[in-house]
């Protein structure tokens, strides 16, 4: 696992630094957005309890200085994402996390218009040079086999085509399991989002260790 080795390496040396310690302020905190729907904005949360807020904590206790900004929009789609982009990503931002394709299977939107609309915001980000890490969606089975294997497919073409980095299935241990999803079925409580962070962790530490890498 490369990108594991390429994590670990890095995370030392955000977590030593200098043994005077003041210097070890200088090195800047990576700006972050997590562009994406209800399901990282927080929806039916406090505040505090959403996941850009909980992985910013888990990153920080890692040693790992983040500046994290929560651009979810709750019914947001794929296409949705794409036409705020521009304002929901500041110059300046250092990596952005796509969270976004679940609105799109839950309404049986298109997979080609969904496919299109993650496209296009990946490339756009990489034409910015800010680096991306893609999370993936799973359908829903109401909509069909074929559906699913088009939709489902998406997320793996693309981080391939495009060159960025999966995390294959967002809500990997949390969907589909009552006792840490709110009373919808579909949005995770408190407890939920912590296990998301938890499991997408080790994810988001090799992404930001090559990005460190990049940008020393």
């Amino acid at each position: 696992m490369g990108l594991m080795t390429a994590a670990s390496a890095q995370t030392p040396s955000v977590d030593k630094g200098p043994e005077n310690g003041p210097a070890q302020g200088s090195v800047k905190p990576i700006k972050m957005v997590v562009l994406g729907d209800s399901l990282s904005a927080g929806y039916g949360l406090p505040a505090a309890a959403a996941f850009p807020v909980r992985l910013q904590k888990a990153l920080e206790a890692k040693g790992i200085r983040v500046e994290m900004t929560n651009a979810g929009v709750s019914g947001d789609t794929a296409s949705g994402g794409r036409e705020r982009l521009d304002w929901s990503v500041a110059d300046g931002t250092d990596a952005v996390i796509v969270e976004l394709g679940a609105n799109d299977a839950l309404r049986g939107i298109d997979p080609a218009v969904t496919r299109a609309a993650l496209s296009d915001i990946i490339t756009k980000l990489q034409a910015r040079k800010i680096a991306v890490l893609l999370c993936g969606m799973l359908a829903p089975p109401n909509y069909g086999s074929e559906y699913a294997a088009k939709f489902n497919a998406i997320y793996p073409d693309l981080s391939k085509s495009l060159g960025v980095p999966l995390y294959p299935f967002f809500l990997d241990g949390v969907a589909a399991n009552p006792k840490i999803n709110q009373a919808d079925g579909m949005h995770p409580t408190a407890e939920g989002v912590d296990i998301v962070v938890n499991n997408m962790l080790p994810t988001v530490q090799a992404f930001l260790g090559a990005l460190s890498g990049q940008r020393s």
